[in-house]
């Protein structure tokens, strides 16, 4: 689930695809066009699920994809030692969730508490704790 969209049009801060894995955009570096050749963009983003660093460079006129992002409210149910169990606040569903990588976050999860998640490409991550 994503789109296409033009490698110009992104900046920092916003969300793009690269190696199949959901990124967050920290750094765009673009390239005068040369003599022979079109201006290029250097992107530097950080996955979102795994935190890893990447890199992509194409042509500013190529495309790019964008995901989807599912912003759902939600409520932890039950905090597990595997990771939390969440239920929707709109669909009433129940799903596993594990533990969200920032301490300050983990700290803050406990039964009863409302909660933000994304849904993106099928997987779940929690965002933040209202």
């Amino acid at each position: 689930m994503s789109r296409p969209v033009d490698v110009g049009e992104l900046r920092v801060g916003g969300y793009m695809m690269i190696d199949g894995e959901p990124c967050r955009i920290v750094d765009v570096a673009k390239s005068k066009p040369g003599k022979h050749g079109a201006a290029k963009a250097r992107i530097v983003a950080i996955g979102v699920f795994d935190n890893q660093k990447r890199q992509f460079v194409k042509p500013v006129d190529g495309s790019a994809e964008i995901p989807i992002i599912d912003k759902r409210p939600g409520q932890i149910f039950a905090v597990n030692p595997s990771g939390v169990q969440i239920m929707d606040l709109e669909t009433y569903e129940y799903i596993d969730v594990p533990f969200p990588e920032e301490e300050d976050l983990k700290t803050k999860l406990v039964a009863g508490a409302e909660i933000e998640y994304w849904k993106i490409l099928g997987k779940v991550k929690i965002s933040r704790v209202k």
